[in-house]
């Protein structure tokens, strides 16, 4: 009983001391599948963070070789780095808007027009974002006529999902006087019914309506764009570029302008950021070219910031439209519609201009790409700028200009370019999961299957490629499903060929992000010294069925070590 005791007595003084050598840290979190995408992959158990950086990763000895503040068994669930989105745009709610997103029928629609001319009265402009013709019953888009019968009185402008057209009411028409003689705008269309008036239905340039709608004030968005930016916290993004973002209102002759718009600027950004204790996911900001006299006034370029808000590349300033107009511009006429190509938007000397401009300036470019002939003259204009424009900041072989979107598959020459000049990829492997209806109403065959293409790019061309959404839908984790199964929501399979493995898709939309933006250093991956951006998933994400990813949902949300969003 003596020598017992005393053997307890002496493992009780080894256990002080190693208590009292171990170091301390704010936060352990342990008992789980920790995927730490490093270069290795690993998978490790126990996570040790202080001082909103990683300190350790590795087993369950973690507990014992660091002392926490706080200690969270995880109960085997999924511990990985938070999300980079690379491509979202910033939507406050206005007063003046209906959820049409939400909108199941035409008829639901109406009811929400309906009730939102009740509560602003006659005359007064109603707006809204996101409706979406698949998401409809009845299948099909939204027409002049079916506005008109639920508000004859009020002006309406509803954008479809992924803003690259949008429908009018008769009266919002005939605001902006446009009628059955309106000559067709550059690179767009007002599409007209079979006597010949317009439908409600402008692609791309629906500006022409959408000017006359008053701005609201500021003050009266950024509580909408503060809870925005939480909600994406609750999608597990820690990391976004922002495709939306201005100068607009810094000082007239520092680049800002006169009467600056009501949406998320970098100035105002940053305000926001500091109100709410940087507990937002951390944003790169892309600039929409502002003209090479405003850029010079500007004195700034891409890098300056911080580890919380820092400027990106010049973009997204599309070269081409969309398939949700559709008025991507493409090498060969659209499916069922002979000779219909759509239009670029601009010149290959204007395109040159913009460029050369943002290079001189010591710019990274990431302009908007989708159709095939877009991508090849963007991709020619870049090759141009990167060989004749030295760059100041990075080593010449490393700009990290990318292209956003790159929806077709160009020709193998406009490949072997990218691959020759380390163009780089934007990519959302979402679109073909939300958008298959348009791309199998406009594409041949071909082009359907290697829509969105990833392995080829990656595989075949050594092209680097990063994700993001565009808000079509923005849900990480519905990219991972694409981008896995290469499967729409009509259960097809588009182009399996073109899919990646789960660790693949992972490290693109975790750690690839962030080498856009040359923060590869200190985020998108769970190593030692990185910031402790992290997600918890209530799954296994490497061994579910991919369903399971799809309709999944993200438990905890951490920035930098600190928990900013919990599920309920």
């Amino acid at each position: 009983m003596k020598f017992r005791a005393l053997g307890i007595a002496l493992a009780l003084t080894a256990s002080t001391a190693a208590m009292a050598q171990a170091e301390q840290v704010d936060l352990v979190l342990h008992n789980a599948q920790v995927i730490t995408v490093d270069e290795d992959f690993r998978i490790k158990s126990a996570v040790a963070i202080r001082d909103e950086h990683i300190v350790a990763v590795g087993g369950e000895e973690i507990l014992q070789n660091y002392k926490a503040d706080q200690t969270i068994d995880l109960g085997g669930r999924t511990l990985m780095p938070g999300f980079t989105d690379t491509h979202l745009h910033p939507q406050a709610v206005s007063p003046r808007d209906i959820a049409v997103q939400d909108a199941r029928s035409v008829a639901e629609v109406q009811e929400m027009l309906r009730a939102k001319a009740a509560e602003l009265g006659p005359g007064e402009w109603i707006t809204g974002y996101g409706w979406q013709e698949s998401n409809l019953a009845e299948n099909r888009n939204l027409s002049r006529a079916d506005l008109d019968v639920a508000t004859p009185d009020n002006p309406v402008m509803l954008v479809r999902a992924g803003g690259h057209s949008s429908v009018s009411n008769s009266r919002a028409l005939e605001i902006a006087k446009v009628d059955a003689s309106t000559p067709q705008p550059p690179a767009g269309m007002i599409e007209h019914d079979d006597s010949g008036q317009p439908n409600g239905i402008i692609r791309e340039r629906y500006q022409i309506v959408g000017q006359f709608i008053p701005d609201n004030e500021w003050e009266v968005m950024r509580p909408g764009y503060v809870d925005w930016l939480k909600r994406m916290l609750t999608l597990g993004i820690t990391s976004f570029f922002n495709a939306s973002g201005s100068i607009d209102d810094e000082p007239v002759g520092r680049g800002g302008v006169a009467e600056p718009t009501s949406a998320m600027t970098f100035r105002r950004a940053r305000e926001i950021y500091k109100e709410n204790d940087f507990a937002l996911p951390r944003m790169t900001m892309y600039i929409n070219f502002p003209g090479a006299e405003r850029l010079e006034a500007f004195g700034h370029a891409t890098g300056y910031g911080d580890e919380h808000i820092r400027i990106g590349p010049i973009g997204e300033t599309a070269v081409d439209g969309g398939f949700t107009g559709p008025t991507a511009w493409l090498l060969a006429d659209y499916k069922g519609q002979p000779g219909f190509r759509a239009e670029p938007r601009f010149t290959n000397e204007q395109l040159q201009e913009i460029v050369d401009t943002s290079a001189r300036f010591g710019w990274q470019m990431g302009l908007h790409a989708i159709g095939d002939a877009a991508i090849v003259q963007t991709v020619e204009a870049y090759s141009r700028g990167l060989r004749a424009i030295p760059s100041e900041d990075h080593a010449q072989d490393d700009r990290r200009w990318f292209l956003d979107h790159f929806t077709i598959m160009p020709p193998a020459a406009t490949m072997e370019l990218m691959r020759q000049d380390n163009i780089m990829i934007a990519q959302q492997p979402n679109f073909l999961y939300n958008l298959e209806d348009r791309y199998m109403q406009t594409l041949d065959d071909w082009r359907l299957a290697h829509n969105n293409a990833i392995s080829t790019p990656v595989k075949k061309h050594d092209v680097f490629m990063a994700f993001g959404s565009d808000n079509l839908p923005i849900n990480p984790l519905v990219g991972l499903y694409a981008a896995i199964t290469r499967q729409g929501p009509s259960g097809a399979v588009h182009g399996a060929e073109e899919a990646v493995t789960r660790a693949e898709a992972i490290r693109m939309y975790t750690a690839n992000g962030p080498y856009l933006s040359w923060e590869e250093h200190i985020k998108g991956t769970l190593e030692e010294g990185k910031l402790a951006d992290m997600v918890v998933l209530p799954f296994d994400v490497l061994t579910v069925p991919a369903e399971q990813i799809r309709d999944g949902v993200i438990d905890m949300t951490f920035i930098g070590g600190k928990l900013v969003y919990q599920r309920k």
